[in-house]
C-alpha cells in the first residue's frame, strides 16, 4: 500500500529529498536502445528543461540531478520561505502553467486582476 506525500515529506524535519524516477523495463529515457537500435539522446534536454520548469512552479531548488538511460535522480530542497510568500493568485497562475485552464480558475484570476486594476485608479 502506498503512503501519501503528506506523510512522506515533512519540511519541518528536513527540506532536502532524494527523488528517483524510473522507466519500465526495456524502455529508455535517453541514450542508445539496444533492442531497437534507436538513439534517444535528444530527450535528455527535454527532461532537464521540464525539471527546471517544475522546480520554479513548485518552489523547489534543484541541488543536483543525473539523467541516465532509464531513470533519473534528483536532490531537491523545498523553498518554504518562497512558498509562504505566494499569494492565492500566484498559486493559481503557477498551476495554470502546467494544466489547461479550468474555467473557474481562469475566471478567478481574471476577476482578481481586474479588481487590482480598478483599485489603483483614482
Amino acid at each position: 500500500m502506498t503512503t501519501s506525500r503528506r506523510k512522506l515529506i515533512e519540511p519541518q524535519i528536513t527540506p532536502f529529498y532524494h527523488v528517483i524516477n524510473r522507466c519500465v523495463r526495456r524502455a529508455y529515457l535517453c541514450g542508445d536502445d539496444p533492442y531497437n537500435g534507436k538513439n534517444y539522446h535528444h530527450r535528455r534536454g527535454w527532461i532537464v528543461n521540464k525539471i527546471k520548469q517544475l522546480a520554479v512552479v513548485f518552489c523547489i531548488d534543484v541541488c543536483a540531478y543525473a539523467v541516465m538511460s532509464n531513470h533519473y535522480h534528483l536532490v531537491l530542497k523545498i523553498d518554504t520561505e518562497q512558498q509562504q510568500k505566494l499569494t492565492q493568485e500566484a498559486v493559481i497562475s503557477r498551476w495554470l502553467q502546467l494544466f489547461n485552464g479550468h474555467p473557474i480558475a481562469v475566471d478567478f484570476l481574471k476577476r482578481t486582476k481586474d479588481s487590482h486594476i480598478f483599485a489603483y485608479q483614482p
